[in-house]
């Protein structure tokens, strides 16, 4: 993995070269962003671990050295994932931070000298293990574990408590003596023997399976009840301290390496692979050796964390936005094993991006076995020079997908055959095209119609950044915008000679002779196959109207065991029941080969199934009583009205505005308060607003433009979904309304996003630079320029408890 090269992002013209950066940014964030919504679980377009560290260092690069582009909704500064809202949201004591990524001991010597350098002396660190889990924190008071929550954002995370307390070796109480609080950072695994056995078991019973032991992880913390979570077998290793408050008998610890052995005083479970090193030459020996025992442990692990030892010097070094200075992460090179490439298909996502990805022969690679490979566009797979058929190098680090890398080439036999990107787009059949001139990225300009399009956006609707309803995943967004997704993979079986069920449990088979030609096979699986199924929603404007009655008339193809013959509508008299059992005759016999169904996705039917032997072979019959919603429909029928009335900034997310995520959506929805006021606002208007910038500004803007999106508005506000902020009866008075206050530097009682959400709530502006337009300059310990800037322009500088008196009554405590 290397940083972007100076072509990158030195290649701009210098008169067009800030609005080429401003593109270039506006295609990385949308890449990025997308990647990580795959790596929290919540969408369908992939990309490999690899990739992701290429651009996310490139899009560092462009903000470098164009700071105007720097939005909080900039992959850069973001930290984690949304908070679902399944579990309550709590607020972490500390922060938890993320870790500047490094690939090549240059520079993780690098960062030890910039150490060296900041503390005047060689410092001693910490190795350990990169563990591939959840991370998870732990709140210890008075020795007693009162609260286990998720990263989230950085800042809240879930309350996963009750889960957290059913993982085996966690003590629920610490042995004395103990702080009077204490915040135990660690990460929650999956160990990787038991991966491998729980992938058998969700194949064998025919469930979706999870793509690494990470997201089996993730999954197994957020179940709904407790007792499901305690059926998996994870573990938690502790690595990290938040919050200490001291106790007489239980001081701060003063190093890393202390607070390790405190923890296993406590039984509180830690990594045994950890190594206090006090040179370089020692953290290069503990990469080494891990690279290649990285599969011995019990859990996965893709690189190595280094940590300054003492606390105190942590504590000097201080951290970014996002990441500590006093610590880094090494990330192993990525494994390679060669494999068979079947075939390139291609996606289409939310966006309408068109991405060829490469279909394998199964392999087992760094953890998981995989059959997906993502080739980006069609540029790299020319590049690359892969065709279908190549044996494939396939590198794999961790990640969700892993990365074609090269064909091996001496070993092709001639039969191996191009690529060919499509011209139309594999959904709706719209001419592909580039978004704009330049663009190596294929998209399919039917925002509106292009049925893979709209499922990805109502999919994304559901998701935990955006309204998070439940009910509303991948699965119910297909069955909804395209129940015949399916259908030529069921034509293609029927035209074969196989045998499907149709909606009503009839079988067809077409009945044509074993030497008839293809086409004359494919012409009567046509005629035979029933009618294609209207979609229930033509985009996310219905989804807040659907009835029952709607959802009941889904049906989608599925391969399932045919359904035992229905002999009757309603049940009768016992004596009734075994008569038209004998009056239907021989049924088929009961089986378990799977074909190609028909089935209600939202509905069940409620029966009663007849069992009778004859000649000692057992038989079903099925008497149908009546159909009913079944726990899915209810389940989001219940998740979207509750949805209806969310807060303003999920709504915002919710219309798959680009570059719109959740920190900007709050900002928009707490300055403008409703959508309409939104809309009506000019561009310099939105971009003025702490937390949004031109980018996202002009983004919203152009949205609005279109009339299928005011349409959308207009179809949900008729459907009775909230589109304004409502003010809680709590809500402070808007006492700083019209001004503009800059804070700089540590206050006591606020952290810095304490302080903006404070004068956000009071009406007035929370601007993150100094200028002319700004009305006052709140000052707190170790202010830098920003104070100095506003002593030159002759602002008025206040301290903290002016800034109290401030908040509580305006200009007027002031005077």
């Amino acid at each position: 993995m290397s940083t972007p090269s100076d072509d990158q992002v030195e290649s701009f013209d210098s008169d067009t070269e800030l609005a080429a950066a401003k593109a270039r940014w506006s295609e990385l964030a949308e890449r990025i962003n997308e990647a990580r919504e795959v790596y929290h679980g919540t969408a369908r377009e992939l990309m490999a671990d690899a990739q992701y560290d290429e651009l996310f260092h490139e899009l560092k690069g462009l903000e470098e050295r164009f700071p105007e582009l720097r939005s909080p909704d900039s992959p850069t500064v973001q930290v984690g994932a949304p908070v679902a809202s399944d579990f309550e949201r709590v607020r972490h004591p500390e922060r938890m931070l993320s870790l500047d990524d490094v690939f090549s001991l240059e520079e993780v010597e690098a960062w030890y000298a910039r150490m060296e350098r900041a503390l005047g002396k060689q410092p001693e660190v910490v190795c350990e293990v990169k563990i591939d889990g959840l991370a998870v924190d732990l709140i210890y008071d008075d020795g007693v574990l009162t609260r286990a929550a998720t990263r989230g954002d950085g800042r809240e995370g879930e309350n996963v408590t009750a889960n957290v307390r059913t993982i085996a070796g966690l003590p629920h109480e610490l042995p004395a003596p103990f702080p009077r609080r204490v915040e135990i950072r660690g990460e929650v695994y999956f160990p990787s023997d038991k991966f491998a056995e729980l992938i058998a078991a969700q194949q064998e019973a025919g469930e979706k399976v999870y793509v690494n032991a990470r997201n089996a992880a993730a999954g197994s913390l957020r179940q709904k009840n407790a007792k499901d979570t305690a059926k998996r077998p994870l573990a938690f290793l502790a690595h990290g301290l938040g919050v200490w408050e001291e106790s007489k008998d239980a001081p701060l610890p003063t190093t890393q390496s202390d607070f390790i052995d405190t923890l296993k005083r406590w039984e509180v479970p830690t990594s045994d692979a950890a190594r206090r090193a006090t040179n370089f030459d020692e953290i290069r020996e503990m990469i080494a050796y891990h690279g290649e025992h990285r599969h011995d442990l019990a859990h996965e692990i893709d690189g190595i964390v280094i940590k300054v030892d003492s606390l105190a010097a942590q504590r000097e070094l201080g951290v970014t936005s996002r990441t500590p200075r006093w610590a880094t992460a090494y990330k192993y090179p990525p494994e390679e094993v060669t494999t068979r490439l079947l075939d390139i298909r291609v996606n289409v996502g939310r966006t309408g991006r068109v991405t060829p990805f490469g279909v394998m022969d199964p392999v087992f690679v760094a953890g998981s076995t995989v059959s997906l490979a993502t080739l980006h566009n069609q540029d790299e797979v020319k590049r690359k020079g892969v065709l279908i058929g190549d044996l494939i190098v396939l590198r794999k680090a961790g990640d969700v997908i892993p990365e074609i890398v090269a064909p091996v080439v001496d070993v092709r036999d001639g039969s191996e055959r191009e690529f060919v990107m499509p011209k139309d787009c594999p959904s709706c059949g719209t001419a592909l095209r580039p978004a704009k001139e330049g663009d190596v990225d294929l998209r399919c300009p039917n925002r509106k119609d292009c049925p893979a399009q709209v499922t990805g956006r109502v999919e994304h609707v559901g998701t935990r950044g955006a309204l998070d309803i439940e009910g509303l995943g991948e699965e119910a967004a297909i069955a909804l915008t395209q129940p015949e997704a399916q259908r030529d993979e069921v034509l293609a079986a029927l035209a074969s000679g196989d045998v499907i069920e149709d909606e009503h449990r009839n079988q067809l088979r077409i009945d044509l002779p074993a030497d008839a030609d293809e086409a004359a096979r494919l012409k009567a699986a046509q005629e035979l196959m029933p009618e294609p199924s209207a979609p229930a929603l033509a985009n996310e404007g219905g989804l807040f109207a659907l009835t029952q009655d709607d959802l009941l008339d889904v049906f989608v193809w599925r391969r399932e065991p045919p359904s035992p013959p229905i002999i009757g509508d309603l049940p009768g008299s016992a004596d009734e029941v075994t008569a038209a059992i004998e009056a239907a005759g021989d049924a088929p016999n009961v089986t378990a080969e799977k074909i190609w169904c028909r089935r209600p996705y939202f509905s069940k039917s409620r029966s009663t199934v007849q069992w009778r032997s004859r000649q000692g072979t057992k038989r079903a019959f099925r008497v149908c009583q009546e159909v009913a919603p079944n726990a899915v429909a209810t389940e989001l029928l219940g998740g979207l009205e509750a949805a209806k009335t969310k807060d303003l900034w999920r709504i915002i997310v919710s219309l798959s505005i680009r570059h719109v995520g959740p920190t900007a959506a709050r900002a928009l929805a707490s300055h403008f308060r409703s959508l309409d006021a939104i809309r009506d606002a000019s561009v310099d208007q939105m971009a003025e607003v702490e937390g949004v910038g031109a980018i996202i500004a002009q983004s919203v803007a152009d949205w609005f433009e279109v009339d299928w999106h005011r349409d959308i508005i207009e179809a949900w506000r008729a459907a009775g979904v909230q589109l304004v902020e409502e003010a809680s009866a709590d809500a402070p008075e808007q006492v700083l309304e019209g001004l503009t206050i800059v804070v700089t530097g540590s206050l006591e009682g606020f952290s810095r996003d304490e302080a903006k959400a404070a004068i956000l709530d009071r009406g007035g502006k929370a601007a993150g630079s100094v200028s002319k337009k700004t009305d006052l300059v709140v000052v707190g310990e170790n202010a830098g320029s920003k104070e100095t800037k506003a002593r030159d322009l002759g602002i008025r500088i206040i301290d903290e408890d002016a800034f109290v008196a401030l908040l509580a009554q305006g200009m007027d405590a002031l005077d």
